[in-house]
């Protein structure tokens, strides 16, 4: 396969692996993110597999440096195939220690980071009547979580958003594809640089899975057009368990959502963040969390074969009802 696509948070983390995920299937990359020595990172990775890259310093929270970006995509490497919306970042404090610049901020950053790269993506791919979006999404676009309302909110937004997005493109019966991609925790550098107020060093909440998983279901959505995928099964957990019992994950996470989202060590106070600006370095895919973090999800497997596995499981019924119909006719 080949094509051209654009990431959005490329120069670290889950944007970094999709970006050389992308680059292995064939797609040349345009790399949308702040800091120039991750993107430059980035370019490297995609270079080595063989394919162009473009490095574009871009603060996707100005919807007028996404059309640029855009543009100089398609002027350098040709039409946009694939769009992925992956830029996010938080602030880690209790709702009330958040400044209003601060929420703010997350807010432009990741939702209206996502609106802005989907419009850009939309005014090119609608008239070519063809092309894929993506929008990283997460287990907490369903269960908001304590110490993450900014995110959390984002998240939350982004699903709303994709959803009258995607019912306007099926109206217009557009060809052009929209998933969403909800992601679990992942081991990625941003629990690093991300803002935060708490006494000890942000963690994700185990189950953490490789940025690598992430990007393969990326991949996925992109060519599969898969309306929503989820990624591991503490994202399914997470989703259906605040269907069935809102008011349990409630009180639960009041108990223990604080202390999971700390380690033991505590924070170094003068750590610079990537809230306004970016943290210098190219700090790759993955974060400090290696050790025992996954490397594939079973559930993800299964959402990418659903209808294979739906059909087998059908002919396993006929079969065996064809089977019990002969034995009774014997």
């Amino acid at each position: 396969m080949e094509g051209i696509a654009l990431v959005t948070g490329a120069s670290a983390g889950v944007g970094r692996a999709t970006a050389r995920r992308l680059a292995e299937d064939g797609y040349d990359v345009a790399l949308v993110a702040r800091g120039r020595q991750g993107l430059e990172g980035a370019r490297l990775d995609v270079e080595r597999l063989g394919r162009r890259a473009l490095v574009l310093p871009t603060d996707v929270a100005d919807a007028d440096q996404v059309e640029e970006a855009a543009e100089r995509t398609e002027e350098a490497l040709g039409p946009i195939d694939v769009w992925v919306n992956n830029a996010m970042t938080t602030v880690f404090a209790p709702f009330q220690q958040i400044e209003p610049d601060e929420f703010r901020r997350v807010t432009e950053v990741t939702y209206l980071g996502v609106v802005w790269g989907t419009h850009t993506a939309l005014k090119r791919m609608r008239p070519r009547d063809r092309g894929s979006i993506v929008l990283v999404g997460s287990a907490l676009a369903y269960r908001g979580i304590p110490l993450q309302s900014a995110y959390c909110g984002s998240k939350h937004a982004i699903k709303g958003f994709f959803e009258s997005v995607r019912t306007e493109l099926l109206h217009d019966k557009s060809s052009v594809k929209v998933s969403l991609v909800e992601l679990p925790a992942l081991n990625t550098p941003q629990f690093d640089h991300c803002r935060t107020r708490m006494p000890k060093q942000p963690q994700p909440v185990p189950p953490i899975y490789q940025p690598e998983v992430a990007a393969d279901a990326i991949a996925w959505a992109a060519r599969s057009g898969e309306r929503e995928l989820y990624v591991g099964a503490p994202t399914w957990k997470t989703i259906w368990g605040e269907r069935i019992a809102p008011r349990f994950a409630d009180h639960y996470l009041a108990k223990n959502g604080f202390k999971s989202q700390q380690a033991d060590e505590p924070v170094n106070g003068d750590r610079p963040d990537n809230l306004f600006a970016p943290v210098e370095g190219d700090h790759g895919a993955h974060g400090r969390f290696e050790e025992g973090s996954r490397r594939r999800s079973p559930l993800l497997w299964l959402g990418k074969h659903r209808r294979a596995v739906g059909a087998a499981a059908l002919a396993g019924v006929g079969a065996v009802a064809a089977a019990t119909g002969l034995k009774r006719n014997e």
